[in-house]
């Protein structure tokens, strides 16, 4: 195995942190993609890109959908006002700093 040059993040106050570019493009990952992280009894981490795994069913679901909407697009209709309202008033003023620290029970 051919050992690459280091590479280092920094953990933000959130334990977010980011992909180095080399590894990013090493594990040919992509935005949204998932890693798993595994650990050895020495210590050592090992990162790899997960395979997205298809829900069969949610599969079939969605290419059903997908179908009906091609064929059917009148059936489509838009939301009426009175729906895109009471969505603003249950989520609208909700804010969330993804910058923030981590509250000490979230830790």
């Amino acid at each position: 195995m051919t050992m690459r040059p280091d590479e280092i993040s920094k953990l933000t106050d959130r334990y977010q942190t980011t992909v180095p570019t080399g590894v990013r493009k090493q594990l040919q990952l992509r935005k949204g993609d998932q890693i798993r992280y595994r650990t050895d009894s020495s210590g050592r981490v090992y990162i790899e890109a997960v395979a997205e795994e298809r829900d069969p069913a949610l599969g079939a679901f969605l290419d059903l959908l997908e179908r009906d909407v091609m064929d059917h697009p009148e059936r489509l209709k838009p939301m009426e006002g009175a729906l895109v309202q009471r969505i603003g008033a249950l989520v609208g003023d909700v804010a969330v700093d993804l910058d923030a620290p981590l509250s000490p029970e979230d830790e």
